[in-house]
């Protein structure tokens, strides 16, 4: 009798408490440390520990929301069917390469014309 390779499902396997993956995980935690520094100045300095936290929260969820988001394919709107499907972060790291490398050209003619009979050579 011959042994058969069963296909698993393997999606789904790597998150962690279930809505995180490794990169939400790592840009919640990166989002939670710049927001600690609000918690430091709100909560120590200025004695505002709850606004602080809630600061703290904002911060890792949108850290999550880089890390985790997904942009949607809406037929309605023109933007979404060009991105849609891709990772917010694909889409924002993108965008930066594309601003950071942005040239602008010139392009001149190099034709020469030939003053007595007007023609191009």
């Amino acid at each position: 009798m011959g042994t058969y390779y069963v296909p698993r499902n393997y999606k789904g396997e790597s998150r962690i408490l279930y809505i995180f993956t490794a990169k939400s995980l790592i840009t919640t935690g990166v989002g939670a440390l710049i927001g600690s520094i609000f918690f430091f100045i709100f909560g120590m300095v200025l004695g505002y520990t709850t606004a602080g936290l809630i600061i703290m929260a904002i911060f890792g969820l949108l850290g999550w929301a880089y890390g985790a988001l997904k942009i949607p394919t809406v037929a309605g709107i023109a933007v979404t069917k060009k991105v849609g499907g891709e990772s917010l972060d694909e889409i924002i790291n993108r965008y930066i390469k594309f601003k950071a490398k942005r040239h602008i050209y010139a392009y001149t003619d190099t034709k020469e014309v030939d003053e007595n009979t007007k023609e191009e050579n």
